[in-house]
């Protein structure tokens, strides 16, 4: 008999989702507008914070239900809150580095892979909804997969263009930083499309 969804653990899920959502926005924003944030880098730490205790939540839900009566595998459900707190935590940390770093102004490439992020984590959401209602995951998962492409694409075009210019090996270093937490954000939320693909799997098996 095919178990009955967890709704609570079902709504831990798309608040984690709304988080990612926010998190990118947020990021986003701060790029467009930075060195002038308003306050969006203590945002994203919020959000940060906010997908630790997310996860916790889940991991706790799952703990205190079982494994048994839960409709999804142990191991498929610490992947995905893991991917998931990871895509926050990673534009956290981008967030971070360009304040840590002194950066004086973003790079055209970094609002770039910030708008791919966007894209990327409202795929993430949409997918996480149809833990709900059925798996219908076929193009939102390959779009996920065409944004990190698109990403990685790029980053390492950034990365040439840093190293081509010849400027100050030491802002090469800090933009490469950066440019790695863009790239891992988005490659966490490939890793959350490649669990969901998983997951629905074995559901048709």
């Amino acid at each position: 008999m095919r178990k009955r969804p967890d709704p609570v653990l079902l709504e831990l899920f798309e608040a984690a989702g709304r988080n990612v959502q926010r998190a990118a926005a947020l990021l986003r924003d701060l790029l467009a507008e930075f060195p002038d944030d308003r306050g969006l880098a203590e945002e994203i730490h919020a959000c940060e914070h906010e997908g630790d205790r997310i996860s916790h939540e889940i991991l706790s839900r799952l703990a205190e239900r079982g494994a048994r009566r839960s409709h999804m595998d142990a191991a498929d459900v610490h992947a995905l809150a893991h991917a998931l707190d990871d895509v926050v935590d990673f534009a956290e940390e981008a967030a971070d580095q360009l304040g840590r770093y002194g950066v004086e102004a973003p790079m055209a490439q970094a609002e770039e892979i910030a708008g791919v992020l966007v894209t990327a984590s409202g795929e993430v959401a949409a997918s996480l909804g149809e833990l709900r209602n059925g798996m219908h995951l076929g193009p939102r998962l390959v779009e996920i997969h065409r944004l990190e492409n698109e990403a990685d694409q790029i980053v390492r075009g950034a990365v040439a263009q840093l190293f081509a210019q010849g400027i100050d090996p030491m802002i090469v270093i800090r933009w490469k930083d950066i440019f790695e937490s863009l790239e891992s954000s988005v490659d966490a939320c490939e890793t959350v499309a490649n669990v969901l693909e998983g997951i629905s799997l074995k559901r048709r098996s």
